[in-house]
């Protein structure tokens, strides 16, 4: 077991449950949670859903209340990382203040890819990541009628749900040939496209915004690089994110697309980890580093990382899913949709319930459920037990997949 406190950098998903997991394994040393926010440590993923919507204040998205932490002895410290000092195995932080750690956690997480085009940073062009981006977009949305969405990923196309169901004018705009390319197939993708066409947005596909137009500090449209122009009053921008790895980078650990750790979560300093959005992690599963940005992903990173500081030494081996609520339909992945060559289709998308079961040759890699929650979980439960079925099962919709988890 672990001497000394542990240290953790980040309060999201991943410092949190470190903190917690600590606790419920018995570990009795200090725990510090470094939180940059102000706030108590909070659930991300209804920033751009039900949260977004206007339902409910911040505390609604805690994961405990202060007692919580106090009652837990998770000392909560505000504050911004500034430097480690591996030799001495310190933290100093913005303010000047350090503390000393037996193992320190990065649960640094990542942050928005910003956009380098004219007029970009007027008040109107906002980002979403962050509690405080979505208080602030909550009352833009209340004075807005009509609005650009610049990339349609899953926080763009949820965002823009939302936006619709409260009135506005949407628009978004999207440089690849079809909405979340980089996520999910191109069946799911049409499905999705054709929900958001239906509902009133206006999808863009194959073009990019070029410049932000501007009166004073007020937005007033996008240019497109097709030489068109769309009139708007506010921007939200969703072009994906950059891992933060400088903090790791500036004490002389190794970074890529990510804090490289091995599989069993550590740098190359035995007295640091990196866990969640930042760490690029060996994957003996997959047979290669991953770096996933997903609450199962930090959480499972979490969780692992407190049974080796707490003496249970196993190596990571995650199997990730995903979710994505926009509109009435919810969309789940189990498993790594990529690197697939078939793809096979159970249930009906005009009955807007279906699956895609994602295929490498003859084994199945993934499955992307709208409004399916069963097949989901039976995907995981499968992906978790090192099952396939065959790609004629998936189609048959009288075979019974309960069979497979036998």
């Amino acid at each position: 077991m672990t001497q000394g406190p542990v240290l953790i950098v980040g309060a999201g998903h991943a410092g949190f449950q470190v903190a917690a997991s600590l606790r419920q394994l018995g570990f009795a040393e200090p725990v510090y949670l470094i939180n940059d926010e102000g706030h108590l440590p909070y659930q991300r993923p209804p920033l751009s859903k039900a949260y977004l919507k206007g339902t409910g204040g911040p505390e609604t998205l805690t994961f405990r209340p202060e007692k919580f932490f106090h009652d837990q002895r998770i000392e909560l410290i505000s504050g911004r990382a500034a430097a480690i000092d591996r030799g001495a195995r310190k933290l100093q932080l913005v303010s000047g203040a350090s503390f000393d750690y037996g193992h320190l956690v990065l649960a640094t997480g990542a942050r928005n890819r910003l956009i380098d085009i004219p007029n970009a940073n007027l008040p109107d062009v906002r980002y979403l990541r962050i509690l405080d981006d979505s208080d602030d977009l909550r009352k833009r949305i209340a004075a807005a009628t009509r609005v650009v969405v610049i990339g349609a990923g899953f926080i763009g196309l949820e965002f823009a749900a939302t936006a619709r169901i409260k009135g506005l004018e949407v628009d978004v705009l999207e440089l690849a040939s079809r909405v979340m390319a980089r996520a999910v197939t191109a069946e799911v993708s049409e499905y999705f496209q054709a929900r958001h066409a239906a509902a009133g947005v206006r999808i863009q596909l194959g073009v990019q915004a070029t410049a932000i137009e501007g009166s004073g500090d007020k937005v007033t449209g996008v240019s497109l690089s097709d030489g068109r122009h769309i009139p708007a009053d506010l921007v939200v921008v969703g072009v994906g994110v950059l891992p933060n790895v400088e903090l790791a980078a500036a004490a002389g650990l190794p970074v890529a697309s990510g804090i490289i750790v091995n599989e069993h979560l550590l740098t190359s300093d035995p007295h640091i980890s990196a866990i969640g959005d930042c760490a690029l992690f060996a994957s003996p599963r997959f047979g290669g580093s991953l770096r996933l940005e997903s609450v199962q992903n930090a959480t499972d990173h979490a969780r692992c990382v407190a049974a080796r500081l707490t003496g249970d030494h196993k190596p990571y081996d995650g199997h990730p899913w995903f979710w994505s609520d926009q509109g009435d339909d919810k969309l789940q992945i189990a498993g790594l949709t990529t690197g697939y060559d078939r793809v096979v289709l159970r249930g009906d998308p005009s009955q807007k319930a279906f699956s895609a079961f994602c295929y490498r040759g003859e084994q199945l890699v993934g499955i992307e459920s709208v409004n399916r929650a069963g097949e989901h979980m039976f995907g995981r439960r499968l992906f978790a037990a090192g099952g396939s079925i065959t790609p004629e099962q998936a189609a048959d919709p009288s075979f019974d997949l309960k069979k497979a988890l036998a």
